[in-house]
């Protein structure tokens, strides 16, 4: 896996993810930011989170969250699609932030697994989401799966390499395969995206993809 990530970190160069837009811009956490994007992103796409998040403007903090309608808050995020849901999403993870006293540093000191653990029983974060919060937000060593990885897995190295394609599964197969390391895990996951994106579509683009050689699927088919 790590020659993997150096064929494709040496073609996109890093990538610098996650995309933090507005912290800087109204003085607000730039965590909180990550935190909140990763909600936003469920079932839509990056460019209606970015709508949402710049409605908030100086809002994006969960204490003021808190403090807001459930209404309110759905006006906000509308750009993001399912609104109500996703309103009631970003509340419950402002409480979860309230129990440590809204102290990123404070949050980054606990266990990754007892946090882990704490994200999953919360309403609206599932293993992806928390896995973007963990490692993004809280720089814990913790790898993203999503339709991408798997993506990658069975077309790089065929169908029967992993014995299911559950999350848990391809995820310990990642991090089994890779140096526990946060920058690593990091751009990996991001490259990833943007190899996807560019050539490990629904329907590949072979020809110049970087992963071309390696590629079960682009022996098999001669794409």
């Amino acid at each position: 896996m790590i020659e993997i990530y150096k064929i494709l970190l040496k073609y996109y160069g890093e990538p610098e993810w996650w995309p933090v837009k507005f912290a800087g811009q109204y003085n607000i956490s730039k965590e909180f930011e990550i935190i909140a994007g990763a909600i936003l992103t469920q079932n839509t796409n990056w460019n209606n989170v970015e709508k949402a998040l710049a409605n908030f403007k100086d809002l994006l903090a969960p204490e003021k969250i808190l403090q807001m309608s459930s209404g309110e808050l759905a006006e906000i995020i509308k750009p993001a699609g399912f609104f109500n849901q996703k309103a009631e999403y970003l509340k419950n993870i402002s409480r979860w932030l309230e129990n440590y006293h809204f102290d990123i540093e404070k949050i980054k000191n606990h266990d990754l697994f007892k946090l882990r653990r704490e994200l999953l029983a919360v309403k609206g974060i599932g293993e992806e989401t928390a896995d973007d919060i963990l490692l993004y937000a809280f720089d814990f060593p913790t790898f993203v799966i999503d339709t991408y990885t798997k993506r990658l897995i069975l077309r790089l190295f065929g169908e029967f390499v992993l014995e299911d394609y559950k999350y848990s599964t391809v995820k310990k197969f990642f991090e089994l395969n890779l140096p526990r390391d946060v920058k690593i895990y990091n751009n990996f996951h991001a490259l990833i995206v943007i190899n996807a994106k560019e050539h490990c579509r629904k329907t590949p683009v072979c020809k110049s993809c970087p992963l071309r050689e390696m590629c079960e699927l682009n022996k098999k088919e001669k794409i």
